[in-house]
């Protein structure tokens, strides 16, 4: 899950805290809480944003596996660029972006 400083940064990039050992109710709000954030917002948004970040697993697997750029370019030059790509579509193959 995500953590509740980042969770109320993306609500209001501008709201002053502090949070306690990431505990939605040891919340102390710095700035008297003036957009007036509440628990279930904070909740809500916490949902939103873990969807988010698991719908986007595939990119995390992609980018660790993905040789670096160096040896890409330099299997673009040894090899061409088809070969490049059948390279990386391995990969892409392995971690598709949208999985029915």
């Amino acid at each position: 899950m995500t953590t509740i400083t980042k969770t109320i940064k993306s609500i209001n990039l501008n709201a002053e805290f502090s949070v306690l050992a990431d505990d939605i109710n040891q919340i102390t709000w710095l700035d008297n809480n003036p957009t007036n954030i509440t628990n279930e917002q904070i909740l809500a948004k916490q949902v939103e944003l873990q969807a988010d970040y698991d719908a986007k697993e595939y990119q995390r697997k992609r980018a660790e596996e993905y040789p670096s750029i160096a040896d890409q370019l330099d299997k673009i030059y040894h090899n061409g660029i088809d070969s490049w790509k059948a390279t990386i579509k391995t990969t892409k193959d392995k971690y598709p972006k949208w999985v029915i």
